[in-house]
């Protein structure tokens, strides 16, 4: 059982780190923007680098495989998704993060609570994988949420695409987050 989970979070999680975000050649798509996507990109490379934080604890701390797995899959994936969108924001002349208070009116930075990453550090065994689950479900649901946005509004063709895969890569992870939770240790 442990090794179909193992299979299933590579399979879940292999469409998007075999399909990395790129940015476009020069002189094409990344010229046209507008402040959805300059939004978008700010917020979700802040939420990532948040997401890297918990993961890499779970690397060296969670005590089952399957757990570990998901969050070197995640580790991989956020990190190429992170580098594209620095390279698009560097691109347009934006500043790679805003003011704090400048996505306010859209619901802040939708990353977790201090308090609750000093928790999961703090935090070992049975104990830590329950709080590492149950924080990241709530992080990928913002993350969803960030994708959401820019799919209503953005413009940019690449930043469009990965808001697309990100809706559809944190909803499974979601899915198979709420499996391990259910699943005896």
């Amino acid at each position: 059982m442990k090794r179909i989970a193992l299979l299933l979070a590579t399979f879940l999680l292999a469409g998007c780190a075999a399909a990395p975000a790129q940015p476009a050649p020069a002189g094409t798509e990344q010229r046209v923007f507008n402040d959805t996507d300059v939004m978008f990109s700010q917020m979700m490379a802040a939420h990532h680098s948040q997401a890297l934080e918990m993961v890499r604890l779970a690397r060296t701390k969670a005590a089952r495989e399957d757990v570990r797995t998901l969050a070197a899959a995640i580790d991989a994936t956020e990190t190429d998704e992170l580098k594209t969108m620095q390279v698009w924001l560097e691109s347009w002349g934006q500043p790679p993060n805003a003011d704090a208070s400048a996505h306010a009116g859209h619901g802040g930075a939708h990353g977790a609570n201090p308090d609750d990453i000093k928790a999961l550090r703090a935090a070992t065994g049975a104990d830590f994988e329950t709080k590492f689950l149950n924080l990241l479900i709530a992080h990928q649901h913002n993350a969803i949420e960030i994708a959401r946005m820019e799919t209503g509004s953005g413009v940019n063709p690449g930043a469009l695409d990965l808001a697309k895969r990100i809706d559809e890569s944190r909803t499974a992870e979601i899915q198979q987050m709420l499996r391990y939770l259910n699943q005896p240790a």
